[in-house]
């Protein structure tokens, strides 16, 4: 059985380090993104990280099948505030005769909608998730990036949600996904090759479009992320919109991305 539900994570900072740097400062993707939810999830019921070299982590390699969407809370217009961050360290094996400096842009109070389709008939590790996040549990403590920066995520505030939903419903007006969507560049056009957004269906002032480039997964070879290009935007789309892995959350009314 299949069951779509969602949590809340939310911390004070946050740090989903970039391969890539800016004048010296070690930059952070804006937006969780699955292989930081997998590691997440991994710690909540106690699966290892990593352990041996050019390996992949057991959590990774356990529930690298799960689909996943992640919907931003408390942002502007997608973005989060970002505070730049300076460390020192002066052990031995961090430096030779010196002080090592680094700084690193850290996301302020950054919190996600995680959602998570789960076979909890059929595999072990997503049922142990499933009973896991409805009950408050966790193993180890999990994090946005740092130990320090401890996630928030106790069903205090029945933030644990699950949701009646349809695979392949096939929108008959315009409509919107709560969650980033992959936009891959052979499906963006549509089959009249009108716009993607349904930019006339709105009068609101609060719209907006976000992108970003994020990790989809690993590349278990070269060791490194596979990347997407994603959108998050309150503007629905057409309804001749092709994107692949929607879900339709029935209470709801609106789609999800499950990747």
């Amino acid at each position: 059985m299949k069951k779509l539900i969602s949590i809340d994570l939310k911390a004070n900072f946050g740090f989903f380090r970039k391969p890539d740097t800016n004048v010296g400062i070690n930059l952070s993707y804006n937006m969780l993104h699955k292989p930081v939810l997998l590691g997440i999830l991994g710690a909540i019921i106690g699966l290892d990280g990593y352990k041996n070299l050019r390996e992949m982590p057991d959590y990774y390699q356990k529930l690298e099948g799960i689909k996943i969407g992640i919907e931003p809370l408390d942002h502007e217009k997608g973005n989060f505030t970002k505070t730049n961050i300076k460390y020192s360290n002066t052990i031995g094996y961090a430096n030779k005769n010196a002080t090592y400096l680094t700084e690193e842009a850290t996301l302020v109070c950054p919190a996600y909608r995680c959602y998570l389709l789960l076979e909890v008939d059929n595999n072990e590790y997503h049922q142990k998730i499933y009973h896991y996040l409805q009950s408050s549990k966790a193993e180890y403590l999990p994090y946005f990036g740092k130990n320090e920066f401890y996630v928030s995520w106790v069903n205090e505030n029945n933030t644990f949600q699950e949701y009646e939903f349809e695979e392949d419903k096939k929108p008959e007006n315009s409509f919107s996904i709560k969650t980033l969507f992959h936009k891959k560049d052979e499906i963006i056009k549509t089959k009249t090759e009108e716009p993607l957004f349904d930019y006339l269906s709105y009068n609101k002032k609060d719209i907006y479009l976000y992108f970003e480039n994020l990790p989809l997964g690993f590349d278990t070879v070269l060791f490194q992320y596979k990347l997407g290009n994603f959108v998050f935007s309150t503007f629905n789309l057409v309804k001749e919109a092709t994107i692949d892995n929607l879900y339709f959350l029935k209470n709801q009314n609106y789609y999800v991305q499950l990747l």
